[in-house]
């Protein structure tokens, strides 16, 4: 039994590759099986409890101990396996749905590459050092599960962390703006809204000032800003002047420094609103839903990447104004060396976020995809468990990050 990566002969490690790429063929049905059963059975964040349960007895039936509910989270996990020294590296899963709209983000594709990399190194860990560990995330769609995991010291153990991501180009050095949600409410004063106006205090004519106050501030915003919305009450009859009314933003940035200034911004038009209707403002950051800027790991990224190309894939590199969402991995990378991958599995003419990108999800190319991505998120493990040298320039890069402050560290 081979304990030491100094053991690991270049014949042993083309061996361990071969048992690993074998072991996800042999997976494949099986995984497209789950990928499509989650994709049909959506739930939304903090209540992905029968994904939760197919993942974890998966998970358990190839030998993983799975710690449930970690975190003070129902439903995040860890499961683990090989040795309790170091390294562990760690494999994440999303399994999230969007409300309304289901797995339009490809979450049922993200946890099953995981399951299917993860027991495929379950195949040779017993040839390699250190751990591997899957942790299973939830609420990545706006509830910051990785947020409170992060915070909760869930990540110390963890030497480097993996992710996927579909999506409509195959990508691994794409980051992420950081962003904050914001519920924000008004109290007014209702009156009769013909009759006696000028009693009441309209609470709906705050919120929408608010709106009006960003939309004058955008033009002195740096282009990767973002500052959106949607009213979440505006009242309950046409002849009562509402006396609440309520919000719900979303600020982001590129960094976390920029975004929190843009944050301040946003509370000043807020306040403006309010003293201008004379309501009362209650303003509510979501300190749960702070996702941090991702910071890919470029050594990581790099294996990434050559194992996608070994599997004759094209990876490009982000455009300059590369458009970016938010997520909370960013969170992740800004503790330990980290990767979150992109692969296609739909037209670039398709969005995240919408029907097609979630019929896609469930296709033939997204199953594809998803296999391709258990491949080199299992290649890329094996090479940070089976070649030292790899994972040392990865956290020596991490560290160089951490000292210019472009991560927390």
């Amino acid at each position: 039994m081979t304990k030491s990566a100094s053991d690991i002969t270049e014949k042993l490690y083309k061996e361990l590759e071969s048992r690993i790429l074998g072991t996800i063929e042999r997976d494949s049905e099986r995984l497209i099986q789950l990928s499509r059963t989650i994709h049909s059975d959506p739930e939304i964040a903090y209540k992905e409890f029968r994904a939760v349960a197919l993942l974890t007895a998966s998970l358990e039936e190839r030998g993983f101990e799975v710690e449930r509910g970690i975190a003070e989270l129902d439903t995040a996990f860890v499961a683990r396996v090989g040795s309790s020294s170091p390294p562990q590296i760690a494999l994440l899963a999303e399994y999230d749905a969007l409300p309304g709209l289901g797995h339009g983000c490809g979450h049922n594709l993200m946890a099953t590459a995981t399951l299917g990399a993860a027991w495929a190194l379950r195949e040779v860990l017993d040839q390699l050092p250190g751990q591997l560990a899957v942790y299973g995330t939830p609420a990545e769609e706006g509830g910051g599960g990785k947020v409170l995991m992060v915070n909760r010291g869930i990540f110390k153990k963890v030497d480097a962390a993996l992710i996927f991501h579909p999506s409509t180009r195959n990508i691994t050095t794409r980051g992420s703006l950081a962003a904050t949600r914001i519920e924000l409410s008004f109290k007014g004063k209702a009156s009769h809204s013909a009759a006696h106006p000028e009693m009441g205090i309209n609470a709906l004519d705050a919120v929408i000032q608010t709106f009006n106050n960003i939309n004058a501030l955008r033009q002195h915003l740096r282009p990767d800003a973002r500052v959106h919305g949607i009213i979440t009450n505006g009242g309950q009859a046409v002849n009562i002047v509402p006396d609440f009314a309520s919000a719900s933003f979303s600020v982001r940035a590129a960094d976390r420094k920029y975004a929190d200034e843009v944050l301040e911004k946003f509370r000043r038009c807020a306040e403006a609103a309010a003293l201008a209707t004379g309501a009362t403002l209650d303003f509510n950051v979501l300190e749960h839903t702070r996702y941090d800027n991702m910071v890919p790991n470029g050594v990581m990224a790099r294996l990434f990447a050559e194992k996608l190309e070994k599997l004759g894939l094209e990876v490009v590199q982000p455009e300059p104004n590369e458009a970016m969402g938010s997520t909370d991995m960013g969170n992740v990378s800004q503790v330990v060396p980290s990767i979150h991958a992109y692969l296609a599995i739909a037209p670039e003419s398709v969005s995240g976020h919408s029907v097609e990108f979630r019929e896609a999800a469930y296709s033939d190319v997204g199953q594809r995809g998803m296999l391709n991505a258990a491949r080199a998120l299992a290649l890329t493990a094996l090479d940070l468990l089976a070649k030292p040298e790899l994972l040392a320039a990865a956290k020596r890069e991490f560290a160089e990050q951490a000292s210019k402050g472009v991560v927390k560290g």
